[in-house]
């Protein structure tokens, strides 16, 4: 069971909406929705009865209503009591993987040398889209580094959620040079299935690189492996495996020594992404406005 799972239930029975509860809560319709009917596994009764319009909470549900909203401000309350006192100089950040590796460090010790001093803490890359945003809309992380591309949407509001562009990233298609893919062309041109590394579905990487194949329907390709961290379908591509999309800042010696070579220099095969760095406006802590202030200032 899950507290976000509790406020999902109580933000719908406010509402009584599952569309506008959704949004309230920043995630798709159908992740919502999703939610909703996990927590009634959980219980093992139904909460929410979907056959009105708008939607009505059921026996059960109004019995449970009341628990669940106790449970949330004893879980907050909780919470405010055993954390460290208002000066506590740790930021705690959420972030894609590959950015902790290829990005967040030096980034990171050039803000901080604006700074008398901080204390940093990273939080794990949740695998999916909604589950990182998920780590700064509830407060688990200070600040949420991501990257960000026009196919790929993020249910933020920006006031409530404010970003900066910290830079950008290239994405290529790149394989190991006796894999014979090495031509994406040539490949499709031949009708051979392409054997792939794969994102998976909800993955950020997963969702762009889903739009752009979209778009060119002759790319058919058979998923060999899937992993939604860059590095490991680095590894996956280095031993030959076939074709993978990987940021350019993570392969660039490996670009340089020919072990990985791009599969097209066709340019509408890259991903163009910005790098960004959201915060929550509400999060007051000194050391988190005075670090934003020292990055709009860079």
């Amino acid at each position: 069971m899950e507290l976000k799972w509790l406020e999902d239930f109580t933000t719908l029975a406010q509402t009584l909406s599952f569309s506008r509860a959704a949004e309230e809560r920043n995630v798709t319709q159908s992740a919502f929705s999703r939610r909703i009917k996990q927590l009634e596994v959980w219980l093992g009764v139904t909460l929410v009865s979907r056959a009105t319009f708008p939607a009505e909470l059921t026996r059960e549900g109004r019995a449970f209503l009341p628990v669940a909203q106790e449970t949330i401000r004893n879980f907050y309350a909780t919470r405010d009591a055993l954390r460290p006192h208002k000066n506590d100089q740790t930021l705690t950040f959420s972030a894609l993987h590959t950015l902790t590796v290829t990005f967040f460090p030096e980034w990171l010790n050039t803000v901080a040398k604006r700074l008398s001093s901080i204390r940093s803490r990273l939080s794990p890359d949740k695998g999916g889209i909604e589950e990182n945003i998920g780590t700064l809309v509830d407060g688990e992380a200070d600040f949420l580094l991501t990257y960000a591309h026009p196919a790929v949407p993020f249910l933020l509001d920006s006031k409530l959620f404010p970003y900066c562009v910290l830079g950008t990233e290239r994405v290529i298609p790149v394989c190991r040079p006796d894999t014979g893919v090495q031509t994406l062309d040539a490949t499709i041109k031949s009708g051979e299935p392409i054997p792939y590394l794969s994102y998976g579905d909800f993955s950020f990487f997963g969702v762009a690189l889903a739009k752009l194949f979209a778009a060119r329907p002759a790319f058919t390709r058979r998923i060999v492996h899937e992993n939604t961290i860059s590095i490991g379908l680095k590894t996956m591509a280095l031993a030959g495996w076939g074709l993978a999309w990987l940021p350019e800042s993570l392969i660039r010696q490996e670009l340089a020594e020919g072990s990985l070579v791009r599969a097209s220099d066709d340019p509408a095969w890259d991903l163009e992404t910005q790098i960004r760095i959201y915060r929550h406006a509400a999060a007051g802590r000194p050391i988190v406005e005075a670090f934003w202030q020292a990055i709009r200032s860079g």
